[in-house]
This record gives structure tokens, sequence and C-alpha cells, in this order.
């Protein structure tokens, strides 16, 4: 009888698991009761990270099953006790992590994974590969959203990335800040709030930008957005206010000095009797250009690129490591990569004003005497495989980052290359 698993996620991953596997089935090693650490080693320069992706990383997992589809493509590389292995696989162990939305930090145990050395090694690539994605877009976007202040911004990048990929940026820029996505995969799946309206093409299709004007007014209304730049800005901004009244939304510049072209097009608007029209920005923009744009009279921001490939740090360098086997501590001693041994989990510290001030990370099972404002950071996610407690919303996590951000000291939030916001300590 064919056994399929719809949905399987159990290919997404690196053949070097599976020889790995094949290798300590056939020497008993994988029966090794073991824990997995997901940590960053830095920063970069930047002053702090946003964990994203949990969510999604819980479901990869329950789906992480091989099916007659995945045994038969695996069957040219691997030995039939291996495959007889595989064909029961389900992950059967512990996952503790940081919640969806939280700060981490260089040496941060974001996750940790315990069962035997075969059902946790399996799942390094999967991991990896969700948690360096959304926590770099997440990071970026909570980047921006501090730049931008309460100026909302519009997530607008999946033609800039993967055609899933930009499903899962979208859903990261929301969780650090953003207010929309242009995404409608990420609508539907995600309850994102989605937006758009129209691009140069539609105007150039037209005989005259009025005429592209005013079949937008008249399918959408005067609630839309009308994109002034394809020809003359001052040109395209009265034909606006002409078509569609002072009652118009919002416009938008999409090309050029953006700074002086929202002064110049809030001047115009204004002498047009439209001091209500908003003027929202796009074009290349990053935490850098938005901040500049701050003094501005700009109201809302499109971002594409920069958000959905992480501002320039497309990976947030997290790594997979063994810390224990049969509850010893394992390290690796390599001078260029160290890795600190044990299960650990981590608290961080406050001020009584709410300021946090370090993060501290010690061994299980050794938690220091905790503060009055100490918090410790990982939950329990699975339990013998099983979900612990009611899923976290994206809601949650949109929330948590925003009180995390509040709780930073000032320099925390500068955009400039620096440490940490916090230091970590090791216990």
């Amino acid at each position: 009888m064919l056994r399929y698993t719809p949905n399987s996620t159990a290919l997404l991953t690196d053949q070097y698991e599976l020889t790995m596997l094949a290798s300590a089935l056939a020497d008993g090693s994988a029966s090794r009761r073991c824990t997995f650490e997901v940590f960053t080693r830095g920063l970069r320069g930047r002053r702090y990270g946003i964990v994203a992706g949990i969510p999604r990383l819980l479901d990869a997992v329950a789906r992480f099953q091989f099916g007659d589809e995945q045994l038969a493509f695996l069957h040219r590389m691997l030995d039939a006790r291996t495959l007889d292995w595989l064909a029961g696989y389900r992950f059967c162990g512990d996952i503790d992590g940081y919640p969806e939305g939280e700060l981490y930090f260089p040496g941060s145990p974001v996750l940790t994974v315990t069962g035997s050395f075969a059902e946790a090694v399996m799942l390094e690539t999967l991991v990896l590969s969700v948690l360096n994605h959304d926590s770099a877009v997440a990071s970026a976007a909570a980047r921006m959203a501090s730049a931008a202040g309460q100026r909302p911004l519009v997530e607008m990048g999946s033609r800039r990335t993967h055609e899933e990929a930009a499903v899962a940026a979208a859903r990261a820029a929301y969780l650090g800040g953003f207010s929309a996505t242009s995404n409608l995969a990420a609508g539907q799946r995600y309850g994102i709030p989605t937006t758009g309206t129209a691009a140069h093409a539609f105007s150039l299709l037209h005989d005259s930008e009025a005429d592209a004007f005013t079949a937008q007014v008249r399918s959408l209304g005067t609630d839309t957005t009308l994109l002034v730049d394809t020809y003359d800005i001052s040109d395209g901004i009265a034909t606006a206010i002409e078509v569609a009244g002072p009652g118009l939304q919002a416009i938008r510049i999409d090309s050029g000095d953006l700074g002086e072209l929202a002064r110049q097009a809030r001047e115009q608007l204004d002498r047009l009797g439209a001091p209500d029209v908003q003027i929202v920005v796009s074009g290349d923009l990053d935490e850098y250009s938005i901040a500049a744009l701050r003094a501005e009279p700009v109201d809302s921001y499109g971002v594409g690129t920069s958000v959905v490939t992480g501002s320039g740090l497309p990976t947030a360098g997290m790594v997979y490591k063994l810390v224990e086997v049969d509850g010893q501590p394992v390290a690796k001693r390599s001078t260029a990569k160290v890795s600190r041994g044990g299960a650990k989990s981590a608290l961080r510290r406050y001020k009584t004003s709410g300021t946090a001030v370090e993060e501290v990370v010690f061994l299980q099972g050794k938690q220091p005497e905790l503060e009055a404002h100490d918090r410790v950071l990982p939950v329990p996610l699975l339990r013998e495989g099983q979900p612990v407690g009611s899923p976290a919303t994206l809601q949650d996590g949109r929330e948590r980052v925003a009180a995390a951000l509040t709780s930073l000291p000032w320099d925390g939030l500068r955009l400039s290359s620096g440490e940490p916001a916090l230091p970590t300590v090791f216990l």
C-alpha cells in the first residue's frame, strides 16, 4: 500500500544529515540522547536581532515525514536499514525556544532541540533555513520601523525574492513592525492587511495620465493612491487633484530625491487646497534612507528589496550545534568557531524602570536566583513531539517586538554599527 505524505518537508534538508544518520544507525550511536542548540556568534554590527519563524518552523517539523515518494528518491543513496528508519520517522523529542518576536543577542540559546541523535540531527537544515531567513527579515524590518517612528511601512518586495520566500518575508516584516504587505498569499495565509493600487505601466497604458487616474478613481474611488511620477511630478500632482479632488487619499512618489520631492509635493498639495492628501514614497528605501526622511513631509513608506533581503544581511547567522550527549556537555574546540557545551537557558535582567540591562545564559538545571525584574526567556514549544499550550498568534509576536524594543537602552536603537545593545553574560 502506498503511503503518501502531502506537503512533506522531509527533503528540505541536506544530504549530509542522512549520511550522518546512516552511519549512526550502523554503529549504534543513533539512539544516544542529545541536545542541539541554535544561536548566533555575532550580530555583524547590529545592536539586536528579532526571533522570527517559530510557528512556521513548528508546522514544518510536524510535516517532516517520509512517504513513498521521498523514500523512492532516497533509495539510490541510502541502505535498507536507514530507509526503514526514515519510513517511521516522526520527531518525538522536545523543543524549547525564545518566543517569536523576542530579542536575541550573541550566544542567546534561541532554540534547543533534544531527542535521540538520529531524530534531532535530521532537523538541522530545516531549523536553520526557517530561522535564519525569517529572523534576518524581521530584524531588518524592526530597524526600519524604529527609523520610521509612527509612520506606516508597507512591505512590497515580492518581485525581489523567491515566490515562497516572499510570503515568509511579508510575514516576518509584519512581525517586525510593518503595517501591510502587497503580497496576497501572505494576506490569505496569515491575515496580514494587504494594499496596492497601480504601477507606471497603468499610466503608460492610457493615452494620458488624466485618463489613467480617471479610470483608477472610477474603479476604486478616491480612497486610493495615485502614482504621480510617471512623467512630470508637478503635472502629475495637479492632474491627480483635478481628477480626484481634495478627498484623494494619497499620492505616491517612486523615484528621484524623495526628500526634496516630498517637500515640493506637500507645498503644491497645500496650494491646491488638498492638505489632507498623504504622500507615500517608495524606491530602494532602507532603514538609513527612511531615517533621513524623518524630517520630511512623508506619511508612509513602501519598502521592497531591502526588507526581503535583510537589508544587506540576508541570513541571521544562526548555527545548530551539538552541546550535550547523554547528559554530558560537549563543545567544538576549533579556535575559529568556538561553542559552549551543555544544554542552556537564559534570562534577561531589567532595571526597575523596565530597561533591559543584560542577557544571562546558564546551564539548564543551574538557574541563578531570580532578581526582582528578571525574566526567563525560553519557553517549551514541543514535548515528546507534541505542541505545548495554545499557539501564539502573529499579533502576539508584533506586540512582543514592540515591547522588546521599548525595553532597550536608547543607544540600543541606533542604526550605526556598534556593540550589541545588551551584553551577554555566561554563567
